[in-house]
């Protein structure tokens, strides 16, 4: 695991932690890995309580990255696995800032799924910053999708809402409003911030909204399952 970065770099701002992000994942792109979406990471109370962080952050999603529910999962690939409840929006449309709205993320979104994702710190978790965390690309691991895509207009994203089991023991629960009260305003935030960088959300691409639960530890051997009602289920297995 590796060391904590803002302490090696007092003076380290933001920008300078979203820089590092970039070229990382500029190096992951030549290096021939397929770019599949973003994630937005501490947009709720609950995880922002959980890590001390007070601000929303994103990083980059690869299609090497991502599982379809039911999967059996290398535990012993991630460090520090936890998982989180979400719901992505798979974009119909691109999305520009700096001036997106919850209702341009509504219009350009083709449907939304459940998903989960997981927790990797290459890091160290203790005494971490959002300059570190967002180094970290965020501590995404990878996501596991699956359920019932739905249309936006079909449902009342705010009361979209999950409960979480570990091994047939529920864990933690959640509704989606608790992501800045609408989870596409954290879509809208990340096209915001993406315009500060000159990038913007582009069509296709999957967007985790950020978790409307607390993460939840998780061991070799232990079976998930996420219970999000009338948008169906997702489970998997880390061995």
């Amino acid at each position: 695991m590796v060391p904590l970065v803002a302490p090696r770099h007092p003076g380290m701002t933001i920008d300078d932690s979203y820089a590092v992000q970039n070229e990382w994942r500029r190096r992951a792109i030549a290096a021939g890995r397929r770019p599949f979406g973003r994630k937005i990471g501490l947009t709720s109370r609950a995880m922002q309580q959980a890590t001390g962080i007070s601000e929303p952050d994103y990083g980059a999603i690869f299609a090497d990255q991502v599982y379809e529910t039911g999967a059996v999962i290398d535990h012993a690939q991630y460090t520090g696995v936890r998982i989180e409840v979400e719901l992505a929006f798979v974009l119909g449309e691109a999305i520009e800032g700096p001036e997106a709205t919850v209702f341009d993320v509504l219009r350009a979104t083709e449907f939304v799924v459940p998903a989960l994702e997981i927790l990797s710190s290459r890091i160290e978790l203790e005494g971490r910053t959002i300059v570190d965390t967002i180094c970290d690309n965020a501590a995404l691991g990878g996501v596991v999708y699956g359920g019932n895509p739905t249309a936006p207009s079909d449902l009342d994203l705010r009361w979209a809402s999950a409960l979480l089991y570990r091994n047939e023991q529920i864990e933690e629960s959640g509704v989606a409003a608790a992501v800045l009260n609408h989870p596409a305003n954290g879509v809208a935030w990340l096209a915001n911030k993406l315009a500060q960088h000159d990038d913007r959300l582009e069509a296709g691409e999957f967007v985790l909204a950020g978790s409307f639960t607390r993460p939840m530890w998780v061991h070799p051997g232990d079976t998930v399952l996420a219970d999000y009602g009338t948008l169906g289920t997702i489970t998997c297995r880390f061995a």
